[in-house]
């Protein structure tokens, strides 16, 4: 089959799904609003579920982190030590501890029982936009408006590794389910896939045409997907670098993106308020919530797959589920 063939079938595959959204959004609703978690003064950047699903993190520009009891929507903590707005703030796998990434240059260290900080690291020369754990615990990934990817050892704080590549602020970190695998990305364009070992870079990915918000692994770590600017989302293949599926936004920017832990759904955020089910086996789009009353900047699934939280700039967070 030759190049304009198969150019041909992509473009038609593509235009195919970005139409399901249309022919499709009356299902049948699975996912409902079951709670809205109301105390941060300002707009939220981020939440997300502890591994055992009992407790829920934000982040917002009120420079707070909250802890919240993912049952009852009852806060449980706010931490505060940052001076600027927070832009990330993930549990650590045996949900002991949370980290949070500023504005301000750096990261904090939190005990989630006592809610007080363990640890700054401090070594970014700009915001901090994204941070996250590895899988085992043992290390810490962060994402930098200076443009750097860094490692660090999450017992000590020490930082083992800086990562350089990206000629633009880095907006988005994430591993591998396996450990060995780092993904950034960058209002440069990219996107990079490091070895998060050696910290070599093995990849670059090209094809937005504008910044990259977020970026993930599926579960199996084939795959990574992307939310831009551009108001699309890509997936791609991440042993050839390239982009297999372009999903274009029908109204609005795209802020955050992600898998569902089967690998199966994805959810996407995006300026229009909407948030967006999408079933990657069928082609379509499940299902559209909608209910917050400005710009939905984070979407998660939780580590069971059978709840969403969107975080926005209506300062609420919404916990979303079938029940």
């Amino acid at each position: 089959m030759n190049k304009i063939k198969i150019f041909s079938l992509i473009v038609v595959f593509t235009s195919l799904f970005v139409g399901f959204e249309k022919l499709n959004a009356q299902d049948v609703s699975k996912f409902k609003c079951l709670k809205t978690l109301k105390g941060h003064t300002e707009w939220l950047r981020s939440a997300q579920y502890s591994f055992d699903g009992e407790k829920i993190v934000s982040a917002s520009y009120d420079e707070t982190v909250k802890i919240w009891n993912a049952s009852d929507g009852k806060c449980l903590h706010t931490l505060k030590g940052h001076t600027s707005v927070v832009r990330s703030a993930t549990f650590s796998p045996d949900n002991t501890k949370i980290i949070s990434a500023s504005n301000d240059g750096t990261i904090k260290i939190w005990d989630v029982n006592s809610g007080k900080c363990l640890r700054t690291l401090d070594g970014h020369s700009k915001a901090v936009n994204s941070v996250t754990y590895s899988p085992d615990g043992k290390k810490i990934a962060s994402a930098s408006s200076d443009g750097t990817i860094k490692i660090w050892d999450s017992n000590n704080g020490n930082c083992l590794q800086t990562l350089e590549g990206h000629s633009d602020y880095v907006n988005s970190v994430a591993y591998s389910f396996d450990g060995e695998k780092i993904v950034s990305a960058s209002d440069d364009r990219t996107i990079k896939e490091w070895n998060a070992n050696s910290g070599q870079c093995l990849k670059t990915f090209e094809g937005h045409n504008n910044i990259i918000n977020t970026v993930q692994y599926n579960p199996d770590a084939t795959k990574i997907v992307s939310a831009s600017d551009d108001k699309t989302i890509k997936i791609w293949d991440s042993n050839q670098g390239l982009c297999v599926l372009s999903i274009r936004s029908v109204n609005d920017l795209i802020y955050c993106v992600a898998y569902s832990p089967d690998g199966k759904r994805l959810i996407s955020a995006s300026r229009d308020k909407i948030i967006r089910i999408w079933d990657l086996e069928a082609g379509k789009c499940l299902q559209t919530l909608e209910g917050h009353a400005d710009i939905v900047t984070w979407v998660a699934f939780s580590h069971d797959g059978k709840k969403i939280l969107s975080a926005s700039w209506d300062n609420s967070i919404k916990i979303w589920g079938e029940e």
